[in-house]
């Protein structure tokens, strides 16, 4: 059995001073196989994307560590994490973050320019076809503000998989798309997942998360496995493995 590609150990991330802290997650463990593809539910503000921040290495926490691969990020230099993040994490955020005045197809290829991954003149024929792969190709010369919300966040899903990382984050990515929009986002990080990526996905869409093999919940800083496989796993501890 293969070790876990992402691996979380009592980490915990404090805000404020010491005469009003404000504990946001609270000895959180976690780990994801390679191919696994998990959620993390828990209402907006709660802390998901602070936890999201420290596994790509956003952010330091305040306690513990994260291991993705072999990289204790926690404790590797921000100098060096930029273009190791560009390779190893593909990132899809809730408001899409595209280039907006460039095209679709530029706004894939410029990971692979930032990185410097593949061939210069391999990469044009790869973002098109991430994009053919996701439904969108015949948009590929258009602006992003030419494009639906769902539109535009399968050209960031593109985005995110156009250096092939093996592990793709997704920070509420459905939260400004309709049910239908948001149901096919989520077949896409199915599809993904099913190809050998590790996949985390936050979200305060409970109904959304039906389909996703493996569920947490964070409430009040914990980190609690709520559903694997498709069973319901009654746990409310720290350690969430």
């Amino acid at each position: 059995m293969s070790a876990p590609f992402v691996r979380v150990h009592d980490l915990s991330k404090t805000y404020g001073n010491p005469h009003q802290p404000l504990e946001v997650l609270r000895g959180v463990d976690l780990a994801i196989d390679p191919g696994e593809f998990i959620a993390i539910i828990g209402p907006s503000g709660i802390g998901k994307t602070t936890l999201l921040n420290m596994i790509t290495a956003i952010d330091n926490p305040t306690g513990g560590e994260v291991f993705v691969g072999d990289t204790n990020v926690t404790r590797t230099p921000q100098n060096r994490l930029t273009k190791w993040r560009a390779r190893n994490i593909g990132i899809v955020f809730q408001f899409f973050q595209l280039l907006p005045t460039i095209s679709v197809v530029d706004n894939v290829i410029f990971p692979m320019d930032f990185a410097r991954v593949h061939a210069p003149t391999e990469r044009r024929s790869i973002a098109l076809d991430l994009l053919d792969r996701l439904g969108i190709l015949d948009q590929a010369e258009k602006t992003p503000d030419m494009l639906s919300g769902g539109q535009q966040q399968r050209v960031a899903i593109a985005r995110a998989l156009a250096n092939h990382p093996p592990l793709i984050i997704g920070d509420e990515p459905t939260a400004n798309l309709d049910r239908m929009s948001a149901q096919n986002v989520f077949d896409v990080f199915r599809d993904l997942a099913e190809q050998g990526a590790a996949v985390v996905v936050t979200t305060y869409d409970r109904e959304i998360v039906r389909t996703v093999p493996t569920v947490y919940e964070l409430h009040d800083g914990v980190l609690s496995l709520i559903r694997r496989d498709g069973s319901a796993v009654k746990e409310r501890a720290g350690v969430a493995r």
